[in-house]
C-alpha cells in the first residue's frame, strides 16, 4: 500500500512562508529551508526590536527635554526631580512633544517648578 502523505496541506504550508518572504534576496526568496530560515529570524528580529523600539524613543525623549531644560537654565534630573516633588504627573513623551512644538508652555512648566 502506498504510503499517504497530505501533499496540500505540506504546500500550502510551504507557500504560506515563500509569499512572507518575496522581495528578499537570492535564495532566501525561493529555496524553501532558506526562506524558512530567514523568515524565522526576521520574526525574532521583530520581537526584539518591538522592545528596543520603547527603550530608543524614551532615551530620544529624554535627550529632547535635557536640551530644553538646559535652555531654560535646568537640568534634566533636576527638573524631574522637580517636577515629582511638585507631584505634576507629566510623562516624558508629552513633555518632549512641548519641548519640541511648544517651548512656551514647556518653559512656563519649567517656570512652576523652579
Amino acid at each position: 500500500m502506498p504510503r499517504s502523505v497530505n501533499h496540500v496541506a505540506s504546500r500550502n504550508r510551504r507557500k504560506k512562508v515563500l509569499k512572507l518572504t518575496r522581495g528578499y534576496i537570492g535564495a532566501r526568496k525561493n529555496v524553501w529551508t532558506v526562506a524558512k530560515n530567514t523568515w524565522e529570524k526576521g520574526l525574532t528580529y521583530a520581537y526584539r526590536d518591538r522592545k528596543n523600539k520603547k527603550r530608543n524613543f524614551r532615551a530620544l525623549w529624554i535627550q529632547r527635554i535635557n536640551a530644553a531644560a538646559r535652555e531654560n537654565g535646568m537640568s534634566y534630573s533636576r527638573l524631574m526631580g522637580a517636577l515629582h516633588k511638585h507631584e505634576i504627573e507629566i510623562n516624558r513623551k508629552v513633555l518632549a512633544d512641548l519641548a519640541m512644538n511648544h517651548p512656551e508652555a514647556f518653559k512656563a512648566i519649567v517656570d512652576k517648578v523652579k
